[in-house]
């Protein structure tokens, strides 16, 4: 019910590339912790490094345990909300966003936000706020988010909801798609 990707599990995390993945911390964020303490994760890096891997890992780790988890493709998502709000049924959709205990929001950023996106955004992130963890992937580094989601008070309000309560993981190195490909 998630709605995954990929199905993927801790165990086939891979540490032996170098991507700047801290076992360590990645284990401990393995343990679920960071859900039951309203905590965000947000992996950064570029194409192919496994940051939607790892995101859909820990999803799945989460459902073991019994969380209500849902992934989304963070443009295919407001894109959808978009539509939601003209047929009238955009408060039913974001209740069922920012009730799951643990929601993964992939490719963050690839487009600039308009008016409407950024509203929704900011709308799921203020309702999650201190209440559910959310995970979030993108290639675009935390730095340029505030010129992609756009218009400074709302960019300033959804920055400081997410990024004060997460841990980061901030990938780099050749993709592991290139690498397979060899």
């Amino acid at each position: 019910q998630a709605h995954f990707k990929q199905r993927t599990t801790l165990e086939e995390i891979n540490y032996s590339q170098q991507r700047n993945l801290d076992k360590n911390m990645f284990q401990r964020l393995a343990t679920l912790d960071f859900i039951a303490k309203k905590e965000n994760v947000i992996i950064t890096g570029p194409s192919g490094l496994g940051k939607s891997f790892m995101s859909q890992a820990l999803g799945h780790q989460a459902c073991i345990r019994e969380f209500k988890v849902l992934y989304q493709n963070t443009g295919r998502m407001l894109k959808k909300l978009k539509l939601a709000k003209v047929d009238g049924t955009y408060l039913k959709e974001l209740k069922k966003i920012t009730q799951a205990n643990l929601l993964i929001l992939d490719d963050f950023g690839l487009q600039a936000m308009d008016n409407q996106a950024r509203e929704s955004m900011l709308d799921i992130i203020d309702e999650r706020y201190q209440q559910q963890s959310t995970i979030i992937t993108s290639q675009i580094p935390v730095s340029a988010w505030y010129d992609i989601i756009g218009e400074g008070t709302i960019a300033d309000a959804i920055l400081d909801r997410l990024v004060n309560s997460s841990h980061r993981i901030d990938l780099k190195g050749e993709s592991m798609r290139k690498l397979k490909e060899l």
